[in-house]
This record gives C-alpha cells, sequence and structure tokens, in this order.
C-alpha cells in the first residue's frame, strides 16, 4: 500500500518505520525537512509538500503539533486540500480538540476525500512495535478501510463514535497521566531526604500502587534523569504535556465541567516551562520540581 506520514517528529518517524518494514511503500513530509532524514534513510520517500504527498498515496496518516500546524498542512496553497482528492484516505493521529476533529472532518469531505480521526495511546516504543491504542472517530465503513493499516500500528483498536469521539477519549486517557507527572515529583519530594538511589526509588515505585504504567515503560530514563540532572532524550515534551492540558480543560468548560487537579497540575508545568524547560523531556520537570523551593 502506498502509505503518507504527515510529520515526522518522533512519532511519526516511529510509524513510517514499521510500515516500512511491513513492505508498505511509505512517503513522507514535513514542515522542516531535516527532520524528514531519518525516515528517509530507513527507506521512505520524500515528497516536497502535503499536496503531493497526498496525490502519491492511498493513505496519508497526520501526527501534527498542535490545531495551528492542522490549518497550516492542511489548508496552504499546497496543502492536503488544495487539490480534489476523491477516494483518498486521512488519517489523523494528532492530539487536538474534539471541535476540531469535526471541523477537519467537513473540510476534508468538502474535496471528497474521506477521514478518520485516530489520536494513539503509546510512546516510541510501541509504535515500532505495532503496539499502540488507537482511539477512532468516524464512519464505521472508513474504519473498515483503515483496519488493515491500523491494524499493524495498534494492538488495540476502539471505534469511540462519530467525529471527536476519538479525541475526547484520548484527552481523557492522557489525563492522569499528566497529573500523575506532578504526583510524583511532589512524593519524591517527600523521599529526597533519604538520599535513596534514584534507580531504586523508581523500582520501588513501579512495583507499588504509587506506580503508573509510565514507570514500567521509561523508569529506566526516569530514574537517569533524575541521576544526572537532565536527559537528550525527548519522548515528551513540557509543552506538548502543556498543550494537551489545555485541550483538556477547554473541552471541560464545553461540557460544564471543571478539572481543580490538571488546572494546578498545568500551572506548574507552565511554571518549569518558563524556566527554560519548555523542549525538553517531561521527566526534567521532576529534576526541577526537586531543585526548586515550593
Amino acid at each position: 500500500m502506498k502509505i503518507g506520514i504527515a510529520g515526522t517528529g518522533k512519532m511519526g518517524t516511529a510509524i513510517a518505520g514499521r510500515l516500512q518494514s511491513l513492505g508498505h511503500e511509505v512517503f513522507v513530509w514535513n514542515r522542516t525537512a531535516a527532520k524528514a532524514d531519518a525516515a528517509i534513510k530507513a527507506g521512505a520517500t520524500w515528497v516536497a509538500t502535503p499536496k503531493a504527498l497526498l496525490s502519491q498515496s492511498d493513505t496519508v496518516i497526520c501526527l501534527l503539533t498542535n490545531e495551528q500546524a492542522l490549518d497550516d498542512v492542511y489548508g496552504a496553497p499546497t496543502g492536503l486540500l488544495a487539490a480534489p482528492a476523491p477516494g483518498k484516505l486521512i488519517i489523523e493521529m494528532s492530539t487536538v480538540s474534539p471541535d476540531k476533529q469535526t471541523e477537519m472532518a467537513k473540510r476534508v469531505a468538502a474535496v471528497g476525500a474521506k477521514y478518520l480521526e485516530c489520536p494513539v495511546g503509546g510512546s516510541i516504543g510501541p509504535a515500532k512495535e505495532g503496539k499502540l491504542l488507537g482511539f477512532v472517530g468516524g464512519d464505521a465503513q472508513d474504519l473498515e478501510r483503515a483496519k488493515p493499516v491500523l491494524e499493524q500500528l495498534c494492538r488495540r483498536i476502539e471505534h469511540i463514535g462519530g467525529y471527536g469521539a476519538g479525541s475526547m477519549m484520548k484527552l481523557a486517557i492522557n489525563l492522569p497521566l499528566m497529573v500523575y507527572w506532578q504526583t510524583l515529583a511532589e512524593a519524591l519530594s517527600l523521599i529526597e531526604p533519604l538520599g535513596i538511589d534514584p534507580k531504586r526509588a523508581i523500582d520501588i515505585f513501579a512495583d507499588s500502587s504509587g506506580g503508573n504504567n509510565l514507570l514500567k515503560n521509561r523508569g529506566p530514563l526516569i530514574a537517569q534523569t533524575l541521576i544526572d540532572g537532565k536527559t537528550d532524550s525527548v519522548n515528551v515534551p513540557v509543552n506538548t504535556l502543556i498543550k494537551d492540558m489545555q485541550a483538556m480543560c477547554l473541552h471541560a468548560q464545553t461540557l460544564g465541567r471543571h478539572l481543580p487537579l490538571t488546572e494546578l497540575a498545568m500551572a506548574n508545568f507552565q511554571n518549569s516551562a518558563g524556566a527554560g524547560l519548555g523542549p525538553v523531556d517531561s521527566s526534567e520537570h521532576l529534576v526541577w520540581w526537586l531543585k526548586s523551593k515550593h
């Protein structure tokens, strides 16, 4: 199958590599061309514009930074929707608001293409192994068409409902994790006087009710970050956590709900971002919290 990837950050590159290894013909495009180098070295083909990406592919998978990026990549003069695209399928995996997914579905339909939202749970490791969780919003008929690809990327695919439903579920799934980063920082501050080796401390947390899948999947990296005080590996930047929490809070407002814990956690992440940690891995937020006096 000819599959395009729009957005070759870490997740996009991992997904491109997974599909390439399974024999698909993979085309890639990214706003910063250099970030597509890893995917190209793995065998993917670079195309110059999103318009060309959709033209050359049967299906395009998008993994973009935020809602503004969707507007830019879809709506530019050389964007995905710059020409009629009957018979094409776009799978949107970006984490954006439910309302944005509904809007994008209408815009895609206007050029004759099909649209499916499928934000995913999981990080780079599961993406490389085809073990993501897919939260689908859209028509069942379009999901059936997408399944041969999604089943190679996801260990579980949940059709949540119509457009926007997948994003609602992804935001809900991510919310406890966002708050957990902050609660872990606070928990570590309580045992700081003990001087326990970070690897041992994280292992104890991971094996107890104070643990989270985050520690099972990324415990060694987190422990090493605590030891070194920083990390050059960036899985999920602090800015991404803030962006996702903002989307959660805005969606809650549309429902007449209030998310006090999420808002407090977001405020602390905004403080660490203000201290220069915005683009670094979220594990460095723990270091910042332990060094700061609150």
